[in-house]
């Protein structure tokens, strides 16, 4: 489960224009005459009613299948590499070092043609030309490629890749409805999970409308259904890269995506030109037999598990954040003209904001001063949703001393409202597990449950932080007011 680029697309879903039919692929202008027939059929697949399991890939722990690809490999122009894949204790599997490394080396040489691009050919070539034909970006071009290539087995060059893969990993992309309600009920990243299910069975309901529809020999649906996109934007989400020096061009880079992430290191995976090939330099030394890892950006625990389906363990990932969910006050005499400048500037009521364990951000305070203003500030409430969107940041910060008191309150009420959800699920007050006597499900659910536990806490904890800093500063300020108070009724009494 290694992303491997610290600039990745993990946003949105790329959405793409209306998808036109084209001709028979024989037909077509310039189109390969030869006749390569796909060995896809719907009797070599299980049927969708009967399970959804993935009927390729592998358990997420096994090694035997990455030392196949491994062989495979170099078999291919991979070069001798100085780590090998072992079992370890920061994910299932890793890669570890065969030797000293130094600091500043030059690790994994994958040579371009042993990298997995929206310009890789398709074994079935007919399927390719029309994915290609109708211009569909390279998201769903290499979810769909994915698909494809891993039902031809061993007639796809990339067959040993494809089962060093994971059958299903435990992102929240795998994630069921009624479990993300179950134990994410207190988190925000819950609805970014909703959010990606959601954009992930649009863009195979696009695709199957316009295109698999269109021609079911070549893409039958018991082979390319909503399970199998599931599977392949899983494996997007967590390994896809971003190659500045190519480009910027996405892609799959096999081995590479072996190496698991830290957030102590900050190196990531590029094109070298001088060498020809994929590699990324350590900005750390390793010693013979220990791990060596790779930054998959910096990302919040929230967005690992998203991604990845790993929580870091608590206090060790220095850009973890939770988002923070405000909102108007419903009987705000003025709620109709913030609104109508927050939705000027792409914002919405409620918004959610990172509150990140160093700190907020002017954005949030931003928004927050624009929750408590008054009437009289109307003129400030354009400029004050545009900094919450992130505008008018070069005019420095923003300073209303008048309100930065009901400012402070405003966040530390919301801070307080969320830990309450959070203590709720933490404390075994959220909603219950459903009864199950199947033992396979009982451990995922276990393994799922710690994971929103871990999360959780990690979340909470920042919120903890926050509200004591909030408390703090309020103290100070109603101190102050007191003391001010105290020595204007003192100098009164004197004249008095």
């Amino acid at each position: 489960m290694a992303e491997i680029s610290s600039a990745i697309f993990t946003s949105f879903l790329p959405r793409f224009p209306q998808l036109s039919a084209v001709p028979h692929f024989y037909g077509c202008p310039g189109a390969t005459r030869s006749r390569i027939r796909c060995s896809i059929t719907a009797e070599s697949m299980p049927s969708r009613t009967s399970s959804p399991t993935i009927p390729w890939g592998c358990e997420i722990e096994s090694l035997e299948s990455v030392s196949a690809l491994q062989k495979w490999l170099s078999e291919s122009g991979l070069p001798p590499q100085k780590m090998d894949i072992r079992r370890v204790n920061v994910g299932e599997r890793g890669l570890v070092a065969l030797k000293n490394i130094r600091k500043g080396e030059k690790l994994l040489f994958v040579p371009p043609s042993l990298v997995i691009t929206a310009n890789s050919e398709w074994t079935c070539e007919e399927a390719g030309y029309i994915m290609q034909s109708n211009s569909v970006p390279d998201w769903p071009l290499l979810a769909t490629y994915l698909i494809s290539e891993a039902s031809l087995t061993e007639t796809s060059r990339w067959n040993r890749y494809i089962s060093a893969l994971p059958r299903q990993p435990y992102s929240l992309l795998y994630w069921t409805r009624l479990e993300l309600d179950m134990y994410l009920v207190a988190s925000q990243i819950r609805v970014r999970a909703i959010e990606r299910i959601s954009d992930v069975t649009g863009v195979y309901n696009d695709l199957r409308a316009r295109i698999f529809s269109k021609h079911p020999n070549l893409f039958p649906e018991e082979v390319f259904n909503l399970e199998t996109f599931k599977w392949s934007f899983g494996i997007l989400f967590s390994r896809l890269v971003r190659l500045p020096a190519m480009d910027g061009k996405v892609a799959l880079v096999p081995w590479a995506d072996m190496l698991n992430h830290s957030s102590q290191v900050e190196t990531f995976l590029d094109y070298d030109k001088s060498s020809k090939g994929i590699v990324f330099t350590t900005d750390r030394a390793y010693q013979l037999g220990e791990q060596v890892f790779i930054s998959y950006g910096k990302k919040s625990n929230g967005e690992l598990l998203l991604s990845y389906g790993f929580v870091p363990k608590e206090g060790t990932n220095p850009n973890d954040s939770v988002e923070l969910s405000f909102s108007l006050k419903k009987d705000d005499e003025c709620y109709n003209e913030k609104a109508e400048a927050l939705r000027k500037h792409g914002l919405a009521t409620p918004q959610q904001f990172p509150l990140q364990i160093t700190g907020w951000s002017i954005q949030m305070m931003a928004y927050a001063y624009l929750v408590v203003s008054s009437s009289k500030m109307i003129q400030q409430y354009d400029e004050l949703a545009s900094t919450a969107a992130g505008k008018n940041m070069s005019r420095g910060g923003i300073n209303y001393p008048e309100l930065e008191e009901q400012m402070l309150q405003f966040i530390l009420d919301c801070c307080e409202s969320s830990i309450l959800k959070y203590s709720k699920f933490l404390e075994g007050g959220g909603p219950l597990d459903s009864v199950t006597t199947n033992v396979q499900q009982a451990n995922r659910r276990s393994l799922l449950k710690q994971l929103a536990v871990d999360l959780c806490t990690s979340e909470r904890r920042i919120l903890f932080r926050a509200q004591y800093i909030l408390r703090r500063k309020l103290r100070d300020i109603r101190n102050g007011e007191l003391r001010g108070l105290a020595i204007f009724n003192r100098f009164r009494q004197f004249f008095e």
